[in-house]
């Protein structure tokens, strides 16, 4: 019985950064979830295409070894995609089986396509069920910063969803921006200067509009 809802219409939106992430309910591997219940922490909802296939073996092979460094960054994360709940269950027996590892985090079904849907992880002009490989980077006010997506034949890199997350986290915390390639502990952009007494009041630097700084250390 699919138990999905979401408060979306049924045809695939257009989700900007800055949109609020549509909420919803669904039957996970872990118990119903509703979205909501990750408000207060950050949160990275990810499709993938299909259960059983080499590509999203790999890549939740990989996320759940690296289940510990999300949640350092107080960061849960929940899979959906448009198989069903047993077909789920029967895929994470096989990666324990065969890889000797435990998925530790929900994967929702979404065999009538609302979530996928909603949150445009599958077009209506897409030819089959198939989600994309998208990532949605969620902060704890339910608020999308980040997305990045893939299509099915490629997988996505577990260490720059790391990356992307710690970036996101300390452009909030310290009010700074990040440069190309940032990684956590290198160094930090300012923002530019925004009135013309500020940006005036720079001493002679040919460099007036790249500032950078040490990262702030932790403690």
């Amino acid at each position: 019985m699919d138990e999905t809802s979401a408060d979306t219409g049924g045809t695939a939106q257009c989700l900007q950064i800055g949109d609020p992430a549509p909420n919803f309910q669904a039957r996970t591997t872990m118990g119903v979830v509703n979205l909501s219940d990750f408000r207060g922490r950050w949160l990275i909802l990810f499709s993938h295409p299909a259960d059983f296939t080499p590509v999203c073996t790999s890549e939740f092979v990989v996320l759940s070894k690296a289940a510990d460094r999300f949640e350092a960054l107080d960061c849960a994360l929940l899979a959906v995609s448009v198989d069903s709940l047993y077909s789920h269950l029967g895929w994470i027996r096989a990666i324990r089986d065969g890889f000797g590892v435990t998925v530790s985090f929900p994967i929702v079904e979404d065999p009538s396509l609302i979530i996928g849907r909603a949150y445009g992880m599958i077009s209506d002009r897409s030819p089959d069920a198939a989600t994309m490989r998208s990532t949605y980077f969620i902060d704890p006010d339910g608020i999308i910063r980040a997305m990045i997506c893939y299509p099915a034949t490629i997988g996505r890199s577990v260490d720059e969803m790391l990356r992307v997350l710690a970036a996101l986290q300390i452009v909030d915390a310290d009010h700074v921006v990040t440069p190309e390639g940032w990684h956590p502990g290198d160094a930090v952009l300012l923002p530019p200067h925004l009135d013309q007494a500020a940006l005036l009041a720079v001493a002679d630097d040919p460099l007036w509009f790249y500032r950078s700084k040490p990262q702030p250390q932790k403690g």
